[in-house]
C-alpha cells in the first residue's frame, strides 16, 4: 500500500481550557505543538484561528502567525487552513485567510461542501458560498481540502467537477460519527469511499469516540487519517483518559505500524496533489 497521509488537526473551534487541558490556543501554542508532532511524523497539519479571548476568528493575522512559525523550523509540512462557516457566514471573511502574501499563502484550506449540523451548532455552507472558495482556492493556487460528511456531499463534489469547479487530483476528508452524518459503520464507510470520483485520495476522520475506529479501518485500508483534539479530546470510549495531540498522533504511529506502513512525506503528498 501506498504510504499513509497523517493530517493533523490540533484545535478546531469547539475546545477550550475547560474541557481539554493540552488544546492549543494561542499562535505560539499551537506552533509548538505542531512542530512538536511533527518531529515524530506528519504529513499536513489543519490550522484553525482564535482570537485573544479563545474564540474562533477568521481574521488572517494569527494564521500569518502561525504559517510563518511552523514554515520557519517545518517548510516542508504541507499546511492547510480553514474556511469554516460553523461561526463566520460571510464568504469575504471566510476566505481572507485565502489572501495572505506569497511566503505565507496556506498549501490547503478546507472546503465543506454542504451545510450540516451538528450536535448543537450548524456549519452553513450555501451552494454559491462553497462554489466562491473553491474558485477563490483556484486562483491562488491553493488545494481544495474537500470535508465530507455523508454521500450527499460527494455527489456535490462530482457535480462541482462536471462543471470544472473542482479539478482533479481530489483531497477528501470523510467524517463519521457526527450525530447528523455518516457514522463509524462499515457500510457507511465502504459507501462513502466506493462513491468517491477517480484520482482521489481520502483520510478517514472520526468524531469523538468513532476516532479510533474509523482510524483503524482507514489505516487498513485508505489513503490516510485525520488526527488531533479538534475531533476527538479523550483516548477512550468512557472519556476516562484525556488525549493531547501527540498521544493521539502516536496512537496513529502505533496502528500504521502494525499495517507495515510508513508515514506519508510532505513532499509526496505535494506530487500526489499536482494538477496534470
Amino acid at each position: 500500500m501506498n504510504d499513509l497521509l497523517v493530517n493533523l488537526a490540533p484545535t478546531g473551534v469547539i475546545p477550550t481550557r475547560s474541557t481539554s487541558d493540552a488544546v492549543p490556543l494561542t499562535p505560539t501554542e499551537v506552533v509548538a505543538d505542531v512542530l512538536a508532532c511533527a518531529e515524530r511524523g506528519l504529513t499536513t497539519v489543519h490550522l484553525h484561528a482564535r482570537d485573544d479571548d479563545g474564540r474562533p476568528t477568521w481574521r488572517p493575522e494569527p494564521y500569518a502567525e502561525m504559517i510563518e512559525g511552523i514554515r520557519s523550523e517545518r517548510p516542508d509540512l504541507v499546511i492547510g487552513v480553514s474556511c469554516s462557516g460553523r461561526s463566520v457566514p460571510e464568504i469575504d471573511k471566510r476566505a481572507a485567510v485565502l489572501d495572505l502574501p506569497d511566503d505565507l499563502r496556506p498549501d490547503m484550506a478546507s472546503l465543506t461542501l454542504s451545510s450540516l449540523n451538528f450536535a448543537r451548532s450548524a456549519s452553513v455552507n450555501a451552494p454559491d458560498t462553497v462554489r466562491g472558495l473553491a474558485e477563490r482556492m483556484n486562483d491562488r493556487g491553493i488545494i481544495p481540502e474537500l470535508e465530507v460528511f455523508d454521500l450527499g456531499m460527494v455527489n456535490y463534489a462530482k457535480y462541482l467537477i462536471g462543471r470544472g469547479v473542482l479539478r482533479p487530483p481530489h483531497l477528501f476528508n470523510l467524517f463519521f460519527g457526527n450525530v447528523a452524518g455518516a457514522q463509524a459503520e462499515l457500510l457507511d464507510i465502504a459507501a462513502m469511499v466506493q462513491s468517491l470520483p477517480d484520482d482521489s485520495l481520502w483520510s478517514g476522520a472520526g468524531i469523538g469516540s468513532a476516532q479510533l475506529p474509523v482510524h483503524a479501518i482507514a489505516i487498513a485500508v485508505g489513503d490516510g487519517v485525520r488526527v488531533g483534539l479538534e475531533d476527538a479530546l479523550h483516548l477512550d470510549p468512557e472519556r476516562q483518559t484525556p488525549a493531547s495531540n501527540l498521544t493521539l498522533l502516536e496512537r496513529v504511529h502505533r496502528l500504521a505500524a502494525v499495517h507495515g506502513r510508513a508515514i506519508m512525506t510532505p513532499n509526496e503528498l505535494r506530487a500526489r496533489l499536482t494538477h496534470g
